[in-house]
């Protein structure tokens, strides 16, 4: 523990005693706000990025050093392990380092390698290798051994050439260098798979495309990955030309790697051989899955972060505030739902109108819509950007110019998530007896009073400001949305005397059940008039409610 904590702090630039602080605190359950917030005497004043990043590479560290350990363990239990390896093991700062390390050891099906050292043909690959002086045949001939199943000359070559292209193939110093290689000068072809082309319509720009592995953005990368996923392009990855006859560059690292070269001897050829086969057999397969794997992992990060920060933008938009406001959700055929909520977000009054084609109630409409905002005394218009918003914004321009005294101002809203928030368990609660279709007509105009308040009751992921959401780990992008989401809600605060159950639970210090013992006690006894009254909350208590995040205005 005391490496993993000098390593993050290294990374950090901050002192060994404040990452412990603050690992110490995680382990108890402490989340990144609440320690960014409240303990910062604690930790030195690590600020919430510098935690996320903490929290990150501590997840990834243990899981090395688990891993680690777990190696360790059965390297020894075979007898193999050494000073040096053990020493390798430790060192290790990569899972992917770590694994290389551990290929010649790791428990496998039979392989012809293992086949062949069984049917001692391992004298036979050391013969050769050590001296291609030796003529392959006449070697060969003296291993042929009909109860071993080594029937002949040829069988007793291809069972020591397998032996050699294991041995190889698990070198971790030498795989270390291809991959360092092929993330340099490998190239990402992607090509339509024969047939394909009008069902893979949306794919054509990929159906011929190359570009360096290094510099390929994560949006290509990610849109080739899908192609791939739904059987319309083929991928790999290719160095240079690689022109039929001419030895591949990686074939000539593994001949320099063990000494390997053509000076016409008698097995030089045998061992080009044996190259050849390693680098196309065991290794290419091999080094593309963690090489893909990789830029997958890198694209699904950027990903993430950019849907992060987009929605970090969406949360923090400027609130209109608390005052009356008209949402409109758009339609044709089924008309538009309208919901009128006061300032403080609570539903007044609802209606459905049909304005737009095949109806065309459009004066109708006007009138409707006129005597709502004027028993309510609306302000703002919300509207969402759906089908037929342009349309309807076409309509609240004519209300507000035939109604210039209620003095409204119109605003377009995204409505992306709306009908999952309408549908969700927590629409039901809020409103048990109120349509699916007018709860979307709520949502909007909620949204443009305050958008953190409202866009907190929704997934993340379906607030729709991310690309290729449903392509990324769901795993890593719900753990980053919903940081991005608790860090929003505890930099600004929230209203304890109007925000919602699941705002309040955003808050550091706070759960579900005291967000939800909190709303039931404002309830039945009204505003809180200090922060001091909720300590009257049920399980809240002596908690320290003067230092949460929120404000009883």
């Amino acid at each position: 523990m005391d490496s993993i904590n000098s390593r993050i702090a290294e990374e950090l630039g901050v002192r060994p005693q404040q990452v412990e602080a603050a690992v110490a605190l995680l382990d108890e359950g402490s989340t990144v706000p609440f320690i960014a917030r409240y303990r910062k005497e604690v930790t030195g004043s690590l600020d919430d990025i510098q935690l996320r990043h903490l929290e990150e590479r501590l997840r990834y560290l243990r899981e090395l050093d688990e891993r680690r350990i777990s190696i360790l363990a059965s390297i020894q239990e075979q007898g193999k392990l050494t000073p040096q390896l053990e020493r390798d093991i430790k060192l290790a700062d990569t899972k992917t380092r770590l694994e290389d390390l551990y290929l010649p050891y790791k428990q496998k099906r039979r392989t012809k390698g293992q086949i062949a050292l069984e049917a001692g043909l391992g004298d036979l690959a050391d013969g050769l290798f050590n001296d291609p002086s030796l003529t392959p045949d006449t070697e060969a001939a003296r291993f042929i051994d009909a109860e071993k199943g080594v029937a002949d000359v040829k069988a007793a070559l291809e069972g020591a050439k397998y032996i050699l292209m294991e041995r190889f193939a698990e070198d971790a110093g030498l795989l270390d260098k291809l991959r360092s290689y092929l993330k340099q000068e490998a190239t990402l072809s992607a090509r339509v798979i024969a047939g394909k082309e009008e069902e893979g319509a949306k794919f054509r720009d990929y159906f011929e495309h190359d570009e360096p592995l290094k510099s390929m953005p994560s949006h290509r990368a990610l849109a080739i990955f899908r192609g791939r996923n739904e059987g319309i392009l083929s991928s790999a990855l290719k160095v240079g030309d690689e022109l039929p006859g001419t030895m591949h560059p990686c074939e000539g690292m593994i001949g320099q790697q063990f000494g390997i070269q053509n000076q016409n001897r008698a097995a030089d050829k045998w061992l080009g051989e044996v190259v050849r086969w390693t680098w196309k057999v065991k290794l290419y397969t091999h080094l593309e899955t963690d090489l893909l794997g990789e830029l997958r992992d890198g694209a699904e990060t950027e990903a993430i972060n950019v849907f992060a920060h987009n929605l970090h933008d969406l949360l923090l938009s400027a609130p209109a505030g608390p005052r009356a406001t008209l949402g409109l959700d758009p339609g044709l055929r089924t008309g538009c739902k309208v919901a009128v909520v006061d300032s403080t977000g609570k539903l007044l009054d609802h209606a459905t109108v049909y304005p737009h084609v095949p109806h065309n109630k459009w004066d109708q409409t006007l009138a409707v819509l006129a005597a709502l905002c004027a028993k309510h005394a609306v302000d703002l218009i919300a509207i969402g950007n759906g089908t037929a918003s342009r349309e309807t914004d076409k309509l609240a321009a004519e209300l507000i110019k035939k109604y210039p005294a209620m003095k409204m101002t119109k605003v377009m809203v995204s409505e992306a998530g709306a009908s999952v928030y309408s549908a969700s368990e927590l629409a039901s609660k809020e409103f048990p007896d109120l349509d699916v279709s007018i709860r979307g007509a709520v949502s909007i105009a909620r949204r443009l009073q305050d958008p953190l308040a409202e866009l907190v009751k929704i997934d993340p992921k379906s607030i729709g400001v991310g690309q290729y959401q449903h392509d990324v780990s769901q795993l890593k992008l719900a753990r980053g949305l919903d940081a991005v989401v608790e860090d929003c809600v505890n930099a600004v605060g929230v209203d304890v005397n109007t925000a919602s159950v699941a705002l309040l639970a955003r808050i550091s210090g706070l759960n579900a059940t005291l967000a939800q013992n909190i709303v039931s006690h404002r309830d039945e006894h009204g505003a809180f008039k200090t922060r001091a009254a909720l300590k009257k909350v049920a399980r809240l208590g002596e908690k320290p409610s003067n230092r949460l995040p929120v404000s009883c205005a």
